[in-house]
């Protein structure tokens, strides 16, 4: 599995839990041109670390971070990363995890 690969299926773990979304920088969130695309900026992947930056708009945490992790080991395995430390960053909280749709 190549990096782009293996950026999609993480971006795509991420997804997969309710409550997270990619943290990618401001603008490049629906961005196609890119070479990753804009979401794969929420990620950066070397031997030692899988960082992924996210957005959660739920709580508690420790649930979502926890699925979120155990569905990217798997990815990790069998590959050159597979003794790579993942760390999920939570980059921001969503006003909507503490019941406030407004923006403050």
């Amino acid at each position: 599995m190549n990096v782009g690969e293996l950026l999609d299926k993480i971006v795509a773990a991420v997804e997969a839990v309710d409550g997270l979304r990619p943290a990618a920088p401001f603008g490049l969130e629906a961005v196609s041109w890119l070479p990753q695309g804009g979401r794969s900026y929420a990620v950066d992947i070397d031997k030692e670390v899988v960082e992924i930056r996210v957005v959660a708009s739920r709580l508690p945490l420790p649930p979502l971070l926890e699925r979120l992790t155990a569905a990217v080991a798997p990815l990790l395995a069998d590959t050159e990363w597979s003794t790579a430390t993942v760390r999920v960053v939570v980059a921001a909280l969503d006003a909507a995890a503490i019941g406030n749709d407004t923006v403050t």
